[in-house]
């Protein structure tokens, strides 16, 4: 069981932070589009990100969002709202790291966490703000009883 998933079995707090890493490959990009249907060819063909005025292709920006909704998973954070700022481009390649924290929880459960997701120049790429449900005590329990990384 990761570092996450046992936090939010021991009880969320307000000022609770977490990280992860990730790198998208092409690959990714590829099957982004595939499920999203996000055909922009900013993401696909070189000639027509460089048109646009970046350095190459660039990943879709939520797919740079799923590293906030793999938190939430861990969390088993039920979201009720997100809102994005995409800052710059992310690149194929690229580090990311995503660093997820609650500023608010309220008695029914309620909370509100803030995000950002930095390159590996520590430049912030995307910002986001997320309100949702976090897991009451049973729940909490059957997150302890299912089997997960």
């Amino acid at each position: 069981m990761n570092a996450i998933r046992q936090r939010a079995i021991e009880g969320l707090e307000q000022g609770d932070t977490f990280e992860i890493k990730r790198t998208f490959s092409e690959a990714d990009i590829v099957q982004f589009e595939a499920l999203s249907h996000d055909h922009n060819p900013v993401h696909s063909d070189a000639r027509y990100a460089v048109a646009k005025g970046f350095d190459g292709t660039i990943a879709q920006g939520l797919l740079t969002a799923t590293l906030i909704t793999e938190i939430g998973g861990h969390l088993g954070w039920l979201a009720t709202s997100m809102s994005f700022k995409f800052k710059r481009p992310v690149y194929v390649g690229e580090e990311l790291a995503c660093v997820w924290t609650i500023v608010r929880i309220d008695d029914r459960h309620r909370a509100e966490a803030e995000v950002i997701v930095k390159n590996s120049t520590g430049q912030a790429v995307l910002l986001a703000e997320t309100t949702g449900v976090i897991p009451s005590e049973a729940e909490r329990a059957v997150l302890a009883a299912t089997p997960g990384d």
